[in-house]
């Protein structure tokens, strides 16, 4: 196999001359979320994944843990989907994974300095969810009561 090896300062204005290069007018526009095009849709809907709130939750509570102590932490996920999660989650900067180099070798994740802003707006999220439960829960039953009557179900 050969290596080709480049110089740091070439490859450093190659770099700059490919992101100047790649950005649109639309990059010096203020985020919105509800444009189409806006990068910020995809960081919500990453934020918004089904996993990655429990993953906060988690590492919130433990802030170092092994994958076997976060598969038990939450219940319900998949070995597939976590390493998933953890690995996009890890691309963008909201987890470190360290590897310890061990016979089987040990990984741990934590939350990233950006990982722990996430802390308190998913905790107020999951406070919502369990203070607001029951009436959510009734509200279901009422609208399906009512579909059932109207043969709406």
């Amino acid at each position: 196999m050969t290596t080709t090896l480049t110089s740091p300062t070439r490859e450093t204005t190659s770099t700059r001359e490919t992101i100047e290069a790649a950005r649109t007018p639309q990059d010096d526009l203020p985020a919105n979320i509800l444009a189409h095009a806006c990068p910020s849709r995809t960081v919500m809907r990453h934020l918004t994944d089904r996993w990655t709130p429990f993953i906060v939750a988690a590492l919130s509570e433990q802030p170092v843990a092994r994958f076997g102590e976060l598969k038990a932490m939450i219940q319900g996920v998949s070995p597939k989907v976590l390493t998933q999660t953890l690995r996009s989650m890890e691309r963008d900067g909201l987890v470190a994974r360290k590897v310890t180099a061990s016979i089987p070798p040990r990984v741990d994740y934590e939350l990233t300095a950006l990982g722990t802003t996430l802390i308190e707006p998913m905790t107020a999220l999951r406070h919502w969810a369990q203070d607001n439960m029951q009436a959510v829960l009734e509200s279901r039953e009422r609208y399906d009561a009512a579909a059932l009557e109207s043969g709406d179900a």
